[in-house]
């Protein structure tokens, strides 16, 4: 009968994070007493071929993570694409939950569950990628009392996420990848000499845990922990709240898109390009409409109306050339 984890590894990786991956999984023992727990971003419509990469790549079985399923030693659990993978009562959790800085899959959500249900014996492993994700969620693992490791950035094909760990949490170790392995064997060895814990995390993270599942006690709260803040959901159009973790500013709205503040300005940075792509579309409409009017009362000899409507046109069509030249110089270039 197969063994239910004492201990979790949980991995999470992004651009440039197949290949790191395969590596790591190529360098842990068939014999590792701990389930492992992966998310690489993917987009939502993506087919995941990773479990099945993972699963030829070393000893360990490798499969997509299924809702409901135990966790059990010696086994890889990959997070499907669109989908929340979480650890929580020795069991995976496959979650269709609010994104977390716009992913879903969250590093930061599997991280922090891991940290919630397992505790000093998590074990957290940062890898390739760009943005943020996975710092909160490093830093939620670590005050836990698990350990962090962090793949070392000048050898990463995409260094951002491993500086972003580093500069904002302090990491147990950051090794080279092909010394990343044994060191998470080692850890997850001394381990399974100590007694398993239970939760033990704050309520604060538990909550969002349960925002991640969408969880009905979270959202039927007034609200997240912390303090209500003068920024709207760049999601959903909510408040956000002001949250305390550690070094990190981050906010959460009500229904449990949350972010790092990096996460939340280029959620907005998508929100005013939307709304200038809305307007230059309006606009452009405006023109249209006026200089049909133009044409048409300038038909029936209603020369004041006419040019009155074609002043109108050419005012829109001024301002949408201003949209316009903000669009193309977010690119770097005028046209």
């Amino acid at each position: 009968m197969d063994e239910r984890a004492t201990s979790l590894v949980v991995v999470g990786a992004s651009a440039g994070g197949v290949e790191a991956l395969s590596r790591l999984a190529a360098g842990l023992p068939a014999d590792l007493n701990a389930a492992v727990g992966v998310v690489l971003h993917l987009p939502a419509g993506a087919e995941s071929r990773l479990a099945r990469i993972l699963d030829h790549a070393g000893p360990l079985a490798a499969t997509q993570a299924r809702d409901g399923e135990p966790l059990v030693a010696g086994r890889i659990y990959v997070a499907p694409p669109d989908r929340h993978l979480l650890a929580r009562d020795g069991r995976c959790r496959v979650s269709r939950g609010p994104h977390e800085n716009g992913l879903r899959p969250s590093i930061d959500v599997l991280f922090r569950s891991a940290a919630t249900a397992y505790g000093r014996h998590a074990v957290a492993v940062v890898l390739s990628g760009t943005r943020d994700d996975g710092v909160a969620g490093a830093s939620a693992v670590g005050r836990c009392g698990g350990c962090v490791f962090v793949q070392d950035p000048r050898e990463a094909f995409f260094p951002g996420m491993p500086l972003e760990t580093l500069s904002r949490d302090h990491p147990d170790r950051v090794l080279p990848l092909d010394e990343l392995a044994q060191a998470v064997a080692s850890r997850v060895e001394n381990l399974s000499k100590e007694d398993p814990v239970s939760e033990n995390a704050n309520d604060e993270m538990s909550l969002e845990t349960d925002y991640a599942t969408l969880g009905r006690n979270a959202l039927e709260r007034d609200g997240p922990s912390g303090t209500s803040s003068v920024f709207s959901c760049p999601e959903c159009g909510g408040v956000l709240w002001e949250l305390e973790d550690g070094e990190t500013l981050r906010f959460c709205c009500r229904v449990g898109h949350a972010y790092t503040a990096e996460g939340a300005l280029d959620g907005q940075g998508i929100g005013v390009e939307t709304a200038l792509w809305t307007a230059l579309r309006a606009l452009r409409e405006r023109a249209q409409l006026s200089e049909r009017i133009a044409r048409r009362t300038g038909e029936s000899g209603a020369e004041h109306s006419r040019k009155r409507f074609e002043a109108l046109a050419q005012e829109a069509r001024d301002q949408a050339d201003v949209i316009r030249r903000v669009l193309v110089g977010r690119d770097g270039a005028e046209r």
